[in-house]
């Protein structure tokens, strides 16, 4: 009697699929569940089998090869050399964060242009006097007496042309084609003269630029 209960057991544990089986019956992986199926081998096992193998070589081979280049650092340079006869002087474009000088600003510069200049509010008054460098502030509330001068006409282009920077007080040393030049040998171009390809977003700028 225990001999038979053995025997009918041991059949059952061998009808039952392993755990190897079980997962390839439920993975979503392509090809696995006809290879690894329960049952004996068959002609369509063999060649899910040699086909997944063959893929599988591929994909080794491939990235292989893809990894082994990109760690090679394969690179082509290609430079055409171009000999210049004769250059033009490029032009001298300055942009400044402080594009105009405080020294140079008058009572009237800052009555008509102290709020554009974020020095003055719209009422004329000192903005953030409390945060204010001491000798800046002294200067702002002397120069911005205004009930005791009269407002005199406004000139923008005026105005940048006295107070902008000086390419004089700017130029160190100049140097072109081994010759030297000065701030003589450049003239100022007013932003609004500029080519509209130049400044194609930025009309309202103001400023200089150089050239000779």
């Amino acid at each position: 009697m225990d001999l038979k209960e053995c025997a009918s057991e041991g059949s059952m544990e061998s009808l039952q699929p392993s755990s190897l089986q079980i997962f390839a019956s439920t993975s979503t992986f392509h090809g696995i569940r006809y290879i690894f199926t329960y049952g004996p081998l068959t002609m369509r096992r063999c060649l899910w089998t040699v086909a997944f193998a063959g893929c599988l070589g591929l994909l080794v081979v491939e990235s292989s090869e893809r990894v082994a280049y990109y760690f090679s650092y394969d690179h082509v340079t290609k430079v055409d050399e171009v000999v210049a006869h004769s250059l033009i002087f490029p032009a001298v474009t300055i942009c400044n964060l402080n594009e105009y000088r405080f020294s140079r600003l008058t009572t009237n510069d800052l009555f008509h242009a102290g709020e554009l200049l974020a020095l003055l509010d719209v009422n004329g008054h000192i903005l953030e006097p409390q945060q204010a460098d001491p000798v800046v502030l002294a200067t702002l509330q002397e120069k911005t007496h205004f009930k005791q001068s009269k407002p005199k006409l406004f000139s923008m282009r005026e105005f940048i042309d006295r107070v902008g920077h000086d390419l004089k007080d700017m130029m160190l040393y100049c140097k072109y084609k081994g010759q030297e030049c000065t701030h003589r040998d450049f003239k100022t171009v007013s932003m609004h003269t500029f080519p509209k390809s130049m400044v194609p977003d930025f009309s309202w700028l103001f400023g200089e630029a150089y050239h000779i």
